[in-house]
């Protein structure tokens, strides 16, 4: 009897010891993925809150083609809520039915991005705002006459008394309008956030394998941390028949040559084709290449390394970035001012 007590009472220990020890790991589990949840507030600067009328008028504003000297070319014809924010071109086409040298980077998330553009030469969204508007490829518009144009429509001038009372219509104010709508652009809760809170079933068996890949066979984390999945920073990823100096054309520094921002995955799948200059039409072209080491050697990040993934974790790569696209959110259009 007192032996079987003795084997029953370190049985009793063999196993709380056991749970004691699965809860640890089931508690550093959450720490480690702790830097992929949403950040409690979007970033924002203090001289342009986010408020209702502000939102609502620089809504207004990046869909209206007036902007443009055609007066037929939004912000929301390159960045098309129903394509991803985006295109879903290989390269952008701007006035005149011109085709641009890059791709129209989807601007999801890119309030939490602290460098804009795909060389990343603005610092603000403020400052990316009119970028695009005055580009003579692009939308081909005079400030000053946009400036002219809102001023003569009651509508606008009300929208803008009520976002920036006192500032009246200026370049500035244009800016401010367009970059807060722009910060509202969020993506929204994915399966992989689901899983990451404790829902273990939010993902499938295959996403939580291409995961694990994604942290580490594949490396893929190294560049696409965080809770945007991106590192904010440039980097040559040889890309075959690429002569485009990149954020090199920015910044005269030798590993920037034919370097790009690194892009979030936040719903990627939405997104084809990709890479700056579109050149891939789907994620497992994508994967292809980063698992090749990339084509080209000049100034090529030494990251890209040949992967040596197999056909299993490469599914399960593309598994884990469809789990990263969000519940669809509905965006309306505005009704522009016409008097």
């Amino acid at each position: 009897m007192k032996t079987h007590s003795t084997l029953t009472r370190m049985l009793h220990k063999v196993l709380l010891i056991t749970c004691l020890g699965a809860a640890a790991a089931g508690v550093q589990a959450a720490e480690d993925y702790s830097s992929f949840l949403r950040p409690a507030e979007i970033p924002q600067p203090d001289n342009n809150r986010i408020t209702t009328a502000r939102t609502e008028l620089g809504k207004m504003l990046f869909f209206d083609p007036r902007l443009s000297g055609s007066n037929w070319i939004s912000c929301g014809t390159c960045h098309n809520p129903a394509l991803g924010w985006s295109d879903g071109l290989p390269t952008a086409i701007g006035h005149g039915m011109g085709v641009l040298g890059r791709a129209t980077p989807t601007i999801l998330n890119t309030a939490y991005q602290p460098l804009q553009f795909w060389d990343g030469r603005a610092r603000t969204l403020e400052k990316q705002a009119l970028g695009p508007i005055k580009a003579a490829g692009e939308m081909n518009q005079d400030l000053d006459e946009v400036i002219k144009e809102l001023s003569v429509l009651k509508g606008y001038r009300d929208a803008f008394e009520d976002a920036y009372p006192g500032e009246g219509i200026t370049k500035k104010t244009l800016a401010k309008a367009i970059a807060t709508y722009e910060r509202t652009i969020v993506s929204t809760e994915s399966p992989f956030d689901r899983w990451v809170k404790g829902e273990t079933h939010a993902m499938s068996k295959t996403a939580q394998q291409g995961f694990e890949v994604f942290l580490g066979k594949g490396r893929c984390v190294l560049c696409h941390g965080g809770f945007n999945f991106t590192d904010n920073g440039f980097h040559n990823l040889g890309l075959k028949g690429d002569d485009d100096p990149g954020r090199y054309g920015i910044r005269k520094v030798k590993i920037l040559k034919g370097a790009f921002k690194t892009p979030t995955l936040r719903d990627v799948e939405l997104t084809a084709p990709y890479m700056h200059n579109g050149m891939y039409k789907t994620l497992e072209e994508v994967i292809d290449h980063y698992n090749r080491g990339g084509d080209t050697k000049d100034n090529l990040d030494p990251n890209m390394q040949p992967l040596h993934l197999n056909a299993s974790e490469k599914a399960g790569l593309v598994a884990f970035m469809k789990a990263l696209t969000g519940e669809p959110a509905p965006v309306t259009l505005p009704r522009l001012p016409v008097e």
